[in-house]
């Protein structure tokens, strides 16, 4: 029976006694084994069947990673309900959205979280109950502690044991686990529908990949509801009876983060989850920890990388042919220099899994000469995540590694042929990890399954050692560093129908820190305002001016203008790039729908979108854009 209760209880029958969850109070990390673990989910699934959950009903849990985390989505499972995992980085508008969208009845919220809830409480349409996690001073009518619900489990347990027995033995492979929304794709985000089956397969799929062994911790520094930290961290850990800590929750956001380099060294993990951002975080600190110690220090780290890349390659050809020479000298380097830098996590840290967005190769460079690799993966929410990594044992560094077992991979063009090993195209996978579709959302369901085939929209190639390589978007989303998508549709449509100085607009964000915009103006327009303002364009001031209203106009998306509650501000490009000619047919940027063709659009200016990375290009009056203006105006 492929249900996380089943594999839950067989884990706890194996491993009992080993530690599953780390949490530190006070002072220190204190363990909680497997059946303390599961004695606290059975208090807290009976007190909600007391509260009158049933099968099938929603339940939102916003909260902080933390032991109570886990046994509230456990909870939930055992009763036969859906959880709703949420961010802890949503607003309060997001979290009404999701909890009214999912139809929760009850929400389990930490005491850090509660103020959201309890603004938009009011619009909640279906909400019953709020289960608080902490302690407070005042509750209010319709709230709770968690531990009175465990209260009421007790009494449940004790007087009618076989109700939470009926019900957990009800739960099917194919009954829906979750509702895991995407961070808006589209205008709406969109509930993915994750069941049983497809939790547990993903992860026996996963140990394909890597094996767990039971004495390793991990500390998950992932928010806890985001699909990979979810499978590849708790799941994962969880079939193998080893442990995970979750990271001293603070009184601000800020102080939790400050907690991370701390708990690392307490926990001193085998296995830790990054994404793009946080690696990059992990090298700065690095680099600012070497040059602190002067610049002869610096100098012989740079000397010591350079010596590791030229050994490592792309790691599953190292130490090949004269490069097996520098292996004395590496070890110089490890002895003297990478393993004091690996003290810092701990001493015991094996290897990095990296997912979300795309890891630079240099980053994986640089961690792989430290003699902590981070391996790439590849996934997505639909999959439950993970559809390949790359692994101790078979691994090319710039790729995002092999396939998971019992997963079909086809890599498609535009028409839908199935392309030769080594030509691009998009990503298509089918297995009993794939989601049962979107939540109430029918359209969107259709287009991204079909005949069982989910089509990722994500572009890549399989190359002839079988390594996938994902090289971005296959169509339109804007993909951030940490992994977040959204569609860039909806922004360039308001940026062109609202404004009379804007053409044409393209955003572009390719697992980069911040998004960026083509932008072809509204010459007419912008000739029209410059004339009644007196000012020539052909002069240096005119197209500053012009430049100026543009800027103008999209400031207007930004926090305190009139259409800054449109779109999440992250999304806002932060740089533009004025285009000398408009995207048309005639020059290939547009198809005969009228759409644009980002491909060649971005392959096209892949100089100018590298330069609006630049620390000049965010000045829309920088050189670039000025000499742009001037041939415009000067039509």
């Amino acid at each position: 029976m492929r249900t996380i209760i089943h594999f839950f209880e067989e884990s706890v029958k194996q491993y009992g006694s080993n530690v599953f969850l780390w949490e530190k109070k006070a002072e220190v990390y204190e363990g909680a084994t497997y059946s303390e673990i599961r004695q606290d989910v059975y208090r807290l699934a009976s007190g909600l069947l007391d509260m009158g959950i049933n099968k099938g009903d929603r339940i939102s849990l916003l909260s902080e990673g933390r032991n109570l985390w886990m046994i509230s989505e456990l909870g939930v499972l055992y009763t036969g309900a859906v959880n709703v995992p949420l961010s802890v980085k949503l607003s309060p508008e997001e979290v009404r959205f999701r909890m009214n969208h999912s139809g929760s009845r009850m929400v389990i919220v930490s005491a850090q979280q509660l103020p959201k809830v309890r603004e938009v409480e009011s619009s909640l349409k279906m909400l019953e109950k709020v289960i608080i996690l902490d302690p407070i001073d005042e509750l209010r009518e319709n709230e709770i502690f968690v531990g009175d619900v465990m209260s009421r489990g007790d009494k449940i347990l004790k007087d009618d044991p076989a109700k939470l027995e009926k019900a957990k033995e009800a739960v099917g492979e194919d009954d829906y686990a979750n509702i895991s929304y995407t961070s808006g794709t589209t205008a709406d985000p969109k509930g993915i529908i994750l069941m049983h089956k497809n939790y547990v397969v993903n992860v026996n799929q996963a140990y394909s990949l890597i094996d767990i062994p039971q004495h390793w911790k991990s500390l998950l520094i992932l928010p806890w509801d985001h699909s990979f930290a979810h499978t590849a961290g708790l799941y994962s850990f969880m079939g193998k009876g080893a442990s995970i800590a979750s990271i001293a929750i603070g009184k601000t956001p800020m102080e939790t983060l400050k907690n991370i380099p701390v708990n690392i060294k307490e926990v001193k993990p085998h296995l830790l989850y990054s994404v793009p951002a946080l690696a990059k975080n992990f090298r700065k600190n690095i680099e600012k920890g070497v040059a602190q110690k002067g610049k002869g220090a610096e100098k012989l780290f740079h000397r010591a990388l350079k010596t590791a890349y030229a050994y490592n390659k792309e790691g599953y050809n190292k130490g090949k042919g004269l490069q097996k020479l520098k292996k004395p000298l590496l070890k110089l380097y490890d002895k003297i220099l990478f393993s004091k830098i690996r003290e810092n996590f701990g001493g015991n840290l094996q290897y990095f899994i990296g997912g979300g967005a795309l890891l630079d190769i240099e980053l994986q460079r640089f961690f792989y000469a430290l003699g902590i690799p981070m391996y790439q993966g590849y996934g997505l929410s639909e999959a439950a995540p993970v559809i390949s990594a790359n692994a101790p044992r078979r691994h090319k560094l710039g790729s995002s590694g092999f396939l998971v077992k019992d997963l079909e991979l086809k890599i498609l063009d535009e028409d839908g042929n199935e392309m030769p090993v080594g030509e691009k195209g998009e990503i298509v996978v089918k297995g009993d990890n794939v989601m049962a579709g979107y939540w109430k959302n029918e359209e969107a369901t259709r287009e991204t399954l079909k005949d069982g085939w989910l089509y990722t929209g994500d572009l890549g190639y399989m190359d002839e050692d079988g390594f996938l390589f994902v090289l971005g978007r296959f169509k339109s989303l804007l993909i951030a560093d940490d992994g977040e998508k959204f569609s860039p549709e909806g922004i360039e449509e308001a940026f062109t129908d609202q404004s009379p100085f804007i053409e044409q607009t393209m955003l572009y964000n390719n697992q980069n820190p911040y998004t960026v915009a083509l932008l072809y103006p509204n010459i007419e327009a912008l000739k029209k305002f410059l004339s009644e303002k007196g000012l020539n364009p052909a002069s240096e001031e005119g197209q500053k001016a012009a430049l100026e209203m543009i800027e103008k106009e999209l400031k207007e998306y930004r926090t305190g203008g009139k259409y800054a509650n449109m779109f999440p501000q992250r999304w806002m490009p932060a740089a533009i790039g004025i285009l000398e000619e408009g995207f048309t047919e005639d020059n290939g940027l547009l198809n005969s729908t009228m759409k644009m063709i980002r491909g060649k659009i971005t392959e096209r200016y892949h100089d100018l979108l590298d330069y609006l990375y630049t620390p000049g290009a965010k000045d829309i009056t920088n050189t670039r854009n000025r000499e742009a203006m001037k041939k415009l105006l000067e039509r």
